[in-house]
């Protein structure tokens, strides 16, 4: 989106909000949203915030980004943690959430509570990841059903998903796909 023009935030700032979105806390988040015009990740990519900018920013459009199947996104999400948090290249264990310093001491076990809600000793656990995934995608759709025209859903693996987004936002592409700088 920073390619194609877009004046975007550092994705820290905004997941420094992250208690916000917990309490359900939208103010500071709107807030700092009006300075920018694309965003991703988290507080984005969570439950709830779509709803929030949508009633804030009536004319915004938004782009759910879906994998394969679900199971591509719970292998995706599992190995991108695993690098970041996991010893030795696995899946990160509840300890090891708690003794990561990503932004602060315990933010990754924090998070991961706080989203996914899971088992506590299995903080990765498959069934309660992937119901997550399912629900939310139903979520956004439902919200979104009478007005395709401000919701576009795209599974950025697929070779035409670049020039969707190109279309749906108006631009001209700059590249033949997606780029893809971390490959999970």
């Amino acid at each position: 989106m920073k390619d194609l023009g877009y004046r975007m935030p550092l994705q820290k700032d905004f997941e420094l909000l992250f208690d916000d979105w917990v309490k359900r806390d939208f103010g500071r988040i709107i807030k700092m949203v009006s300075d920018y015009e694309a965003f991703q990740d988290v507080p984005f990519s969570l439950p709830f915030t779509f709803v929030a900018l949508d009633q804030a920013f009536p004319e915004a459009k938004f782009v759910l980004t879906i994998r394969d199947n679900e199971e591509d996104w719970y292998q995706s999400i599992t190995r991108f943690h695993a690098k970041m948090w996991g010893k030795e290249g696995r899946i990160p264990s509840r300890d090891d959430l708690r003794e990561s310093t990503y932004l602060y001491k315990g933010r990754p076990d924090h998070t991961n509570r706080h989203i996914f809600n899971p088992p506590y000793d299995d903080p990765y656990h498959k069934e309660t990841l992937l119901a997550f995934y399912r629900s939310h995608i139903e979520q956004v759709m439902t919200y979104f059903r009478y007005r395709p025209e401000d919701l576009l859903v795209i599974n950025v693996a697929e070779e035409e998903a670049y020039e969707k987004l190109c279309a749906f936002i108006d631009r001209q592409p700059i590249y033949p796909t997606f780029p893809w700088k971390n490959k999970t």
